[in-house]
């Protein structure tokens, strides 16, 4: 199994299209075997080849911040499911998932580009 993660200062970056570079975990019996590194493309994430990617390498599951629904649906059609609300280090974030203490948030950004107020991106994924 693998796992992506929009990285920002390694931080789950609040927005996967305009993150920094993608953590990718590679998971075996439980455990993280592998840590990579793939570069952010350049524009939003949903109207680049992200999903492609991620479907090229294996990749099955995003933990991501922010994310909006077009994204979502994009990253499904490529067979990558997305768990929402996901705060904190990239690490952390990713051994709570495989200890199962990481839930979806529910929350889709309905928006493209600036947070209304009010709007939080900055929560831990639900533990």
């Amino acid at each position: 199994m693998k796992i992506a993660v929009p990285t920002r200062e390694n931080l789950v970056d609040e927005h996967f299209g305009h993150c920094e570079f993608y953590t990718i975990y590679t998971v075996e019996n439980g455990s993280i075997v592998k840590k990579e590194t793939l570069g952010s493309p350049q524009g939003c994430g949903c109207k680049s080849n992200i999903a492609s990617d991620f479907q090229n390498m294996g990749v099955s599951l995003m933990l991501a911040g922010g994310i909006g629904a077009g994204a979502i649906n994009v990253l499904a059609a490529h067979g990558v499911e997305v768990v929402r609300g996901c705060s904190g280090n990239v690490d952390k974030v990713v051994n709570d998932y495989l200890s199962g203490n990481l839930t979806d948030s529910g929350e889709t950004c309905n928006h493209h580009g600036h947070h209304p107020e009010g709007h939080q991106h900055g929560h831990s994924c639900n533990h």
